[in-house]
């Protein structure tokens, strides 16, 4: 099993076509246990019937490869009274009942994933979905480097697959159209960056189209000229006629306010955002001021380690150092991506010391394709499978512009003891209803990453002495700048001064992290919201076990129930204090 990865870059699968399959016949009073399996059974079915692509992302047997998400209005409609009705049966179970179970990890990620899914259709996303971070145009591509091809069946399903593509972007153009007249659109300079994407795509000649990988997979000349001609005379016309739309008609009509309030009930869209990113209850105002206090924490830590370090007292100064420091560079791509691939691996040495149980699946450094660099998309992990190693995806542009400390950072963040370790463990867990992955939370998912890049400090993983300085001077501020642009107002410039004073990232950075929080509100907020957490939580346990608590064993009780919600990690983590003290 693996988990599907959209927290930060995500192509969000969530709309579903197919009628709900009927409930089995079960027992008169079925059991909470029963019950929820029954659920899981069921929204699992459907959700696949509906979006199959997301099996690819979580290593998912499926008996066809020629399904393709229907993007259209009347497919939408239908998800209403689907989701409606699993929320009402999940919602008559009796959770509590279950803790300590498998089928308690089941019933908490089913019941929030199908609580936002019924609160983000205020949202209205189907009608916007102009998405440089994890858009169709990034995600089909993607699949079709995955797409069976090794029978002849599985060579005429990847035909019949990708045949539906360019009437789904034509769909996918009147969606935009008809948001454009109820007023909701994407902001311009997102629209503009999805625009180079897929031109990007377009320039490259066939054979090297990603799509084309199907065809340089497989030995049947014959599926390969058909590859080839459906790329050329229908997937690339159709392509032509997106990018066309975005750069003439779209843009023309597409907000200049960075603000998801800019659109119709943008506040209430906001706020349903930000509980499904964070699963926590916290108010905009409450993540923003959370985010202000320990922003500061963090900067009076920075102060203190560029006292030893440099001899500087003040913030913007030691900053200004850390980022001019003449050993904290790149010379080319190729020293960035092998200083990568050594983080990485001197991680995965230290890790048996800080987990009780290490799973076994390798991870490893890739660059990005090439129509995906410069064009704002972040470093991300790519979930692996029993057959390929989890990737962490790195881009290789302006070499000169990255740092060596965030470069250590990210990697900690994104493989080990982060990401990776996070996916891989949950996945190498026996007896989990195979719904687990397909269901993935920001908050849980991206507050251990970022309490990772603290942790391998105490590992002793940063080599840098930028590494610390720029770690602490960074997180929490997503805390305040994303509401800040989707709430208070800030604009463009106010928010960038605000981020880039962290050093963490180039200055060539600023705006590709503005449009990052412009298309995705709220979902910045997650990783310092979920990083506090589970910070909190260790301390919590620390202070109750004293000489009994165990590093290992914390990690590992975070860690095997996947990234189901904050509240329910909390009660998790105190059950497990409790059982301690007995």
């Amino acid at each position: 099993m693996r988990r599907v990865w959209t927290a930060s870059v995500a192509f969000t699968l969530v709309a579903c076509q197919p009628e709900v399959p009927p409930a089995e016949p079960v027992a008169e009073d079925p059991s909470p246990a029963t019950a929820v399996n029954e659920i899981a059974d069921r929204y699992y079915d459907w959700r696949l019937a509906r979006t199959p692509e997301s099996a690819y992302f979580s290593a998912i047997e499926l008996e066809r490869h020629d399904g393709l998400y229907d993007n259209s209005v009347a497919a939408l409609e239908k998800e209403r009274a689907v989701v409606d009705g699993l929320l009402a049966e999940i919602a008559a179970v009796d959770g509590s009942a279950l803790q300590g179970s498998p089928e308690w990890i089941t019933y908490a990620l089913l019941e929030r994933e199908l609580q936002s899914l019924v609160a983000l259709r205020v949202c209205r996303n189907e009608l916007w979905g102009v998405n440089q971070m994890g858009g169709w145009h990034l995600v089909y591509p993607q699949i079709a480097t995955l797409q069976p091809v090794d029978t002849p069946e599985h060579r005429a399903q990847a035909i019949a697959r990708y045949s539906k593509l360019p009437a789904s972007i034509d769909t996918e153009i009147e969606n935009l159209r008809a948001g454009l007249e109820l007023g909701y659109s994407a902001p311009r300079p997102v629209v503009r960056r999805v625009a180079a994407q897929v031109g990007g795509l377009l320039a490259a000649p066939v054979e090297e189209s990603p799509f084309y990988s199907m065809a340089k997979r497989s030995d049947d000349k014959a599926f390969g000229r058909s590859v080839f001609d459906l790329i050329e005379q229908q997937i690339n016309p159709a392509l032509q006629r997106y990018q066309a739309f975005l750069e003439t008609e779209y843009v023309e009509g597409a907000r200049e306010q960075l603000s998801v309030t800019a659109n119709p009930d943008g506040a209430e869209c906001y706020a349903a955002s930000l509980q499904h990113y964070t699963t926590l209850g916290r108010s905009g105002q409450e993540v923003y001021e959370l985010g202000q206090s320990t922003v500061a924490a963090n900067k009076a830590s920075v102060i203190e380690i560029g006292q030893s370090v440099y001899e500087l007292t003040d913030f913007v100064d030691i900053i200004e150092r850390a980022k001019n420091d003449p050993n904290d560079g790149f010379a080319s791509r190729e020293e960035l991506l092998e200083f990568s691939k050594d983080a990485v691996r001197r991680a995965e040495k230290e890790m048996p010391n800080w987990v009780g149980h290490m799973p076994e699946q390798a991870a490893k450094v890739v660059p990005f394709p090439p129509h995906e660099e410069g064009t704002g998309r972040s470093a991300h992990y790519f979930p692996g499978n029993d057959e390929r190693p989890g990737e962490y995806r790195i881009p290789l542009d302006k070499p000169e512009d990255r740092s060596r400390g965030n470069s250590e950072s990210t990697a900690f963040h994104e493989v080990w003891p982060g990401h990776h370790l996070q996916v891989a463990t949950f996945d190498a867990i026996e007896g989990l209803h195979p719904v687990s992955s397909l269901i993935w939370f920001s908050g849980p998912g991206e507050g251990w990453a970022r309490y990772s890049e603290a942790l391998a400090e105490e590992m002793g993983l940063y080599q840098t002495v930028t590494g610390p300085i720029l770690r602490r001077a960074w997180p929490a501020r997503g805390m305040v700048v994303d509401p800040g642009i989707h709430l208070f107002g800030w604009t463009r410039e106010e928010a960038i001064e605000f981020m880039m004073e962290s050093g963490r990232f180039p200055e060539s950075m600023g705006d590709d992290l503005v449009d990052r929080i412009a298309i995705l509100p709220g979902q910045l907020t997650a990783y310092d919201s979920g990083g506090l957490e589970i910070l909190a939580l260790r301390r919590q346990a620390e202070e109750a076990l004293g000489d009994d608590f165990d590093i290992r064993e914390f990690h590992d009780r975070v860690l095997e129930n996947g990234t189901i919600p904050l509240g329910y990690l909390r009660q998790h983590i105190e059950a497990w204090i409790a059982s301690k003290q007995d």
